[in-house]
């Protein structure tokens, strides 16, 4: 198939547009404190080399929830392949932190190029990817179309379009056929979403339902002598957190909260927004609520009210300290985040309706029930009062939790041999 008008003026688009990407992305990855060696790869120009004579295969994933569920994956092909490289690519300098401090072996990472010529071309000609896999909505598509034409095979897990997204490409058929027609494998998270590849032109026989990645995805780190500090410093305080919130949901949380110590005075939360860098108004917000509060970031320990924890990398730890967690992101139409870190915490749910991203698994979470669904602060507050003076109901809820969780990570060595077959990587097993 031709390659159709629209992908040859997108070309050209993206030709002119280069400069300006260029400088708009670099910057903010200096801005983020990358150094300029660093940021340039999203210019193609690679700062690690491709070592080892074994095949060498690509993830791509875009921000740092995508970019964390492959890494199980990652360690599972690596055993099966143990002559195979892994670079991974991802977008934000987030992700990369998070990545780096729980990279699996034989794996490097790297900024992924902005999607045009020049930038695609020098990637390429530097790693040389015997196969690639893409993440989810990542779908661009000179890097598909040009990964292809240098012979490497192609793949789509955990496939997810949303709504907006769908009707786009429906309204350009033979461009959608074109992009999906690269890939040899499309996994996608649900029944209803393989369809709908289906109905984008996608090769029927190719797009089949895999599982969520993030179900799948290794516990998150954990160090333990923070976590026995904190137990030490909270004593026999009752705990429960607030993580991965969104503008707006921190009122309706710290509302809840205070609700709460009306008949569990000592109950502390630990609030870890979604952004950490928004730890000066997530204070302000705490402040303005009279509770009293100590922040992570400048050395505070959680002695107080609420524990603002405006760090990277550490909802394992608290995730560690509390039998149940509220998932934020989901009070507001965001559409949720990864239930299943929580799960393999040990600890039960309670989340917002608006779960667009995992409405499948948290309707099943509640059908187990590993999660409880709330509708705004106050029933926030009547559901954590529920699990806060009820012990049996708790231990339930969490039992549940970690049942459901264990129920799904046979499933991952499956979608590894599934991969490598898809990919033709088996010579190399």
């Amino acid at each position: 198939m031709g390659a159709p008008f629209l992908y040859r003026a997108y070309v050209a688009a993206t030709t002119a547009l280069v400069p300006l990407a260029a400088y708009l992305e670099t910057t903010k990855l200096r801005r983020a404190g990358l150094p300029a060696h660093r940021a340039h790869e999203k210019l193609g120009h690679a700062t690690e080399d491709r070592r080892g004579t074994g095949p060498l295969v690509w993830f791509h994933a875009a921000s740092v929830g995508e970019s964390l569920s492959v890494l199980a994956l990652i360690s599972r092909m690596g055993v099966a392949l143990p002559q195979a490289r892994f670079l991974i690519t991802s977008g934000t300098a987030t992700s990369a932190q998070l990545i780096a401090a729980r990279m699996p072996p034989n794996c490097v990472h790297q900024f992924a190029p902005l999607d045009a010529a020049g930038p695609v071309t020098r990637f390429l000609d530097h790693w040389r990817p015997d196969a690639a896999v893409f993440v989810e909505s990542e779908l661009w598509p000179q890097m598909l179309v040009r990964t292809r034409a240098r012979g490497a095979h192609l793949a789509l897990v955990n496939a997810r379009l949303s709504a907006k997204s769908r009707a786009a490409w429906a309204k350009r058929p033979r461009t959608a056929a074109y992009v999906l027609g690269v890939f040899d494998l499309i996994l996608t998270q649900n029944d209803a979403m393989a369809q709908a590849m289906v109905d984008l032109n996608a090769p029927a026989d190719r797009v089949a339902r895999g599982f969520n990645l993030k179900s799948l995805s290794d516990p998150l780190p954990v160090d333990p002598d923070a976590v026995a500090k904190s137990r030490k410093t909270l004593g026999h305080r009752p705990v429960w957190v607030a993580s991965s919130t969104h503008p707006g949901e921190e009122k309706d949380v710290l509302e809840a909260h205070r609700s709460l110590l009306g008949t569990h005075p000592d109950l502390c939360l630990i609030l870890a927004p979604r952004h950490p860098e928004r730890g000066d108004e997530v204070e302000a917000l705490i402040a303005q609520s009279g509770l009293s509060h100590t922040r992570r970031s400048t050395g505070g320990a959680p002695t107080q009210a609420v524990y603002l924890a405006d760090t990277l990398g550490e909802l394992g730890l608290w995730y560690a300290l509390a039998p149940f967690v509220f998932l934020g992101g989901s009070l507001r139409p965001i559409g949720g985040h990864n239930p299943f870190e929580v799960t393999q915490s040990g600890a039960a749910v309670l989340s917002g309706t608006h779960v667009t991203n995992f409405a499948e698994t948290f309707a099943a979470m509640e059908e187990a029930g590993a999660a409880r669904m709330v509708a705004d602060g106050p029933d926030l507050a009547r559901l954590a009062t529920a699990w806060l003076t009820d012990d049996a109901a708790l231990a339930r809820a969490r039992r549940a939790a970690r049942d459901f969780t264990r129920a799904r990570t046979g499933q991952l060595d499956g979608i590894a041999a599934r991969l490598i077959k898809a990919l033709d990587l088996e010579q190399a097993a």
